[in-house]
């Protein structure tokens, strides 16, 4: 059962503040400048990041966009996850990664499991993303294996490289 106290105004208010503040600071940019990208007045940028006023999604997206993160992941980290996933993701490529998995998944799943896509059971889900992971993890391992085997093999010819 869903803990209802994790969704009180306040508590959300001030986590995506948290969220905002902490796109905006490791943006390197100029509050006034993400402000003007975002669309937003930026003395309603400044009460957002001090959580004293609740930004619309519109306002969380373009925000975070005009931080130079991606937006989708970072709030979908923050609704799913948590707002400390969010924060530690920033400026990653693996945050670029989960805005283009998750914006990929529904089509990828629908095409995959066509008409079995209704039969997909809600208890799979823990043990789908951990072997998701570990099909990464795999892929990732194979990716190094075969850089390291080229390195060996261009280390090998004559002057290493051609220029």
């Amino acid at each position: 059962m869903t803990n209802m106290a994790l969704f009180a105004e306040q508590q959300v208010r001030a986590d995506l503040a948290r969220l905002l503040l902490a796109a905006v600071e490791a943006s390197g940019r100029a509050r006034c400048d993400i402000a003007r990208d975002a669309q937003i007045h930026k003395d309603a940028l400044r009460r957002v990041l001090a959580g004293e006023r609740s930004a619309s999604l519109g306002e969380a997206l373009r925000i975070l966009a005009a931080c130079g993160v991606a937006p989708h992941a970072h709030l979908l980290l923050f609704l799913g996850s948590s707002g400390d996933h969010a924060i530690a993701w920033l400026q990653s490529d693996l945050a670029q990664f989960f805005e283009d998995f998750s914006g990929e998944l529904p089509s990828a799943l629908e095409r995959v499991l066509g008409n079995q896509v209704h039969d997909v059971k809600p208890r799979w889900a823990k043990g789908t993303a951990h072997r998701v992971a570990r099909l990464l993890s795999d892929h990732i391992d194979e990716l190094e294996r075969k850089d390291a085997l080229l390195g060996d093999v261009f280390a090998g010819a004559e002057g290493g490289h051609r220029g």
